[in-house]
């Protein structure tokens, strides 16, 4: 088959999770319903911190920031999946696929540097408590989101322009329900030695990079809490961090399953399930893991909604007047 370089003219096909026809209504709804949660439950995080003067503070400044990119994470892969299966298309076209993927390459990547700043707070406001408010100044907030955001879209741009390169089958087919880079590689026709190591390299770099500085960051927490004399003052100190941790491991977690799984399966069907988990679940259990466990931001997601509750009846009362 003669090798046609995709400009603008090319298809993909999204084979999704399954092919048969009967499941497809019960993924609908089930992916519906997470994705309708994970908005939500972030979006309220998001309120919560910027309504309550009370939350302005660096720790919830990076929590709010990792809440919208979780909802723009998700928001690149789940829409398209959902109008895919309710129209019963799985198009997408050649543009559409590399956009999808800068952006799921961003926000990713995004996902990681914050938790890795998040550390970081963490370990200044256990290990340095007295100097807490000097070190971690607007200005180096600040600049410990922007420069995520700068190295992150680079990042991202670097692989599309590399996959740009490449050429393809006319009507490939490509078993997951998003265009997973991984995948776009693989199923190219022709050299792919440059996007893998530019591949590799960025994994190596932005991936196990920030990890190797949030297991830095919580070795000295560690030591500094087993430093604490009294049992109340180290379960305090931990209890800071237990949230973040939770989050940490739920993301690092979900993505050794899926790099094991497609690994030892060798199965794109297998792989395209286990991304569910860091695609979709991980930001869904984010609010729920940090509202639960702080007694601030359920306290100000509790005024939110009863100021919500409270305006409803307001509104309407106003309506029969007029």
């Amino acid at each position: 088959m003669e090798l046609e370089n995709l400009t603008g003219f090319s298809e993909f096909l999204l084979l999704g999770l399954s092919e048969e026809p009967e499941l497809q209504p019960l993924i609908f709804g089930l992916f519906l319903s997470m994705y309708l949660i994970t908005v939500l439950g972030n979006l309220l995080i998001v309120l919560a911190v910027s309504s309550d003067s009370h939350l302005h503070t660096p720790m919830y400044f990076f929590l709010s920031n990792l809440s919208l990119v979780d909802i723009c994470f998700t928001s690149t892969t789940i829409p398209k999946m959902l109008v895919n299966i309710q129209t019963q298309s799985k198009v997408i076209t050649y543009e559409g696929c590399i956009t999808q993927m800068f952006f799921f390459i961003l926000f990713g990547g995004l996902d990681n540097f914050l938790l890795t700043v998040m550390a970081y707070d963490r370990f200044v406001a256990i290990c340095h408590p007295l100097h807490y408010t000097v070190i971690m100044n607007p200005r180096l907030c600040g600049l410990l989101v922007l420069v995520p955001w700068i190295m992150s879209a680079l990042h991202s741009l670097l692989q599309g322009l590399t996959l740009l390169r490449l050429s393809f089958y006319p009507d490939l087919e490509i078993p997951h329900f998003f265009c997973e880079l991984n995948q776009m590689v693989q199923l190219a026709c022709s050299d792919t030695f440059i996007n893998n190591m530019v591949m590799y390299f960025g994994a190596g770099l932005l991936g196990g990079g920030p990890f190797v500085g949030i297991l830095y960051s919580y070795s000295k927490i560690v030591s500094s809490i087993c430093g604490i004399p009294s049992t109340q003052g180290k379960y305090k100190a931990f209890s800071n961090c237990m949230s973040h941790l939770l989050v940490v491991s739920l993301f690092y977690g979900t993505a050794l399953v899926v790099y094991l799984s497609s690994a030892v399966t060798q199965s794109s069907h297998s792989s395209a399930t286990a991304s569910v988990m860091y695609t979709v679940v991980t930001p869904m259990l984010n609010p729920f893991i940090y509202s639960l466990r702080n007694k601030d931001l359920k306290r100000a997601l509790k005024r939110l909604l009863g100021m919500a509750a409270m305006k409803g009846p307001l509104v309407l009362g106003l309506k029969k007047c007029t």
